[in-house]
């Protein structure tokens, strides 16, 4: 698929360079680095989150019917 990429000029003189240097088009260079970010963000996501264990007071989890009840029988 074709696109059109609006880049500033200094990143396209810098990707033509790097791809002359490697004896790669420029195609085939901007194919490799979008690959190779893709595959980085996908290993980034896959880490789990650390497990933070709770601090300070604790608060309980009560069902709405439970709260509506509490509210009901203050003064």
């Amino acid at each position: 698929m074709r696109i059109t990429l609006d880049l500033p000029d200094p990143l396209y003189r810098h990707l033509k360079l790097q791809a002359a240097k490697e004896g790669k088009t420029l195609r085939e260079l901007v194919i490799r680095y979008l690959e190779e970010g893709m595959r980085h963000q996908a290993q980034r996501q896959s880490r789990p989150l650390p497990k933070i264990p709770p601090a300070g007071r604790q608060i309980s989890a009560w069902t709405g019917t439970e709260l509506w009840r509490l509210i009901e029988d203050s003064p």
